[in-house]
């Protein structure tokens, strides 16, 4: 029976990785630090272990006890704009503890066990583009302008470097905005459904505060996401960069509009200044040539995945 280790494993996307491996009858732990709001449920998950990724000697006494198959490194300060207010803990937690994951892994190499890794790359380290810039393409330099998005440059390198020294088998997907279920309100797709799920139940007046609607992004559906890096690990090459998107970019205004249709409200848009960031590139779409030629194709439309969003908000709030 296959292994599986999820850092971040309470996240949005490492939960869906560990739904995904589980639903095929594979044996899935997840890791998550204490400090992970999912302690607070009132029927724990037995499947996740409490473990902080910076702790490395605990890391990898988790790493020798289950021996996985597949390490699936999604644990991280994993929003971008907030890493304006929390520099060290971004890159500390990112680039270090990437390391500390990579360093276990070639422990389990070294000692025998075939193991596959997956670091949770991301297309901010992209950076300072244009829209002439666009589609983005793996082979472009790299010049992230924020935080998280050098982080992350760190995090990549780190992977290319085991790879190339070590023989570790590292797949590097620069992951494009993954919308879906059971996300903090940190992203502005989330921010909005949860606004507007609040105007729906009467919790608050029929207005909804927005920062910058121009910018246009390259969203996938968190599902698309996973099924996707998981065809990556099956079918294409270690220490190589793959974007991870659909060649699609939609403007966050269009998705408001989806989004306010979606919940039935007739909700008046406010411009807030306190929304809008240090730094927001007007257009982020990537190229998905690389994926595509491995088999992939996206499955949900962004209507469905709106629609799942806006529900799953009904039902938290």
């Amino acid at each position: 029976m296959m292994k599986v280790l999820v850092t971040g494993g309470t996240g949005m996307v490492g939960s869906h990785f560990m739904q995904s491996y589980k639903n095929e009858g594979a044996e899935v732990y997840g890791i998550a630090r204490n400090s992970a709001s999912s302690r607070m449920a009132a029927i724990q998950d037995t499947s996740i272990i409490r473990c902080d990724i910076l702790e490395r000697d605990r890391l990898m006494q988790i790493m020798k006890d289950i021996e996985p198959d597949v390490i699936i490194h999604m644990a991280a300060q994993a929003f971008n704009g907030d890493s304006w207010n929390c520099e060290y803990v971004t890159h500390n937690t990112n680039y270090q503890g990437t390391l500390n994951v990579l360093y276990c892994a070639k422990e389990l190499k070294d000692s025998g066990k075939d193991v596959k890794v997956l670091l949770a790359c991301s297309s901010a380290e992209y950076g300072n583009i244009t829209p002439e810039d666009c589609p983005l393409k793996e082979d472009r330099l790299l010049t992230p302008w924020t935080p998280y998005g050098v982080s992350k440059v760190g995090v990549e390198m780190l992977g290319r470097q085991y790879f190339l020294n070590f023989g570790l088998t590292v797949f590097l997907p620069r992951m494009f905005i993954h919308v879906g279920t059971g996300h903090p309100p940190a992203t502005a797709i989330q921010n909005f459904a949860r606004q507007l799920a609040l105007i729906k139940k009467g919790v608050i007046d029929p207005e909804i505060h927005v920062g910058n609607l121009e910018t246009a992004r390259d969203f996938i559906d968190v599902r698309d996401g996973v099924a996707a890096m998981r065809i990556l690990m099956e079918k294409g090459e270690p220490g190589v960069p793959v974007n991870i998107c659909t060649g699609k970019a939609w403007k966050i205004s269009e998705i408001l509009d989806m989004l306010i249709e979606i919940s039935g409200t007739n909700a008046k848009v406010v411009p807030d200044r306190k929304l809008f960031r240090v730094a927001d590139e007007p257009l982020l779409l990537g190229d998905n040539t690389r994926i595509s030629a491995l088999g992939f194709t996206p499955k949900y439309t962004m209507h469905e995945t709106l629609t799942d969003v806006f529900n799953d908000w009904m039902g938290r709030i």
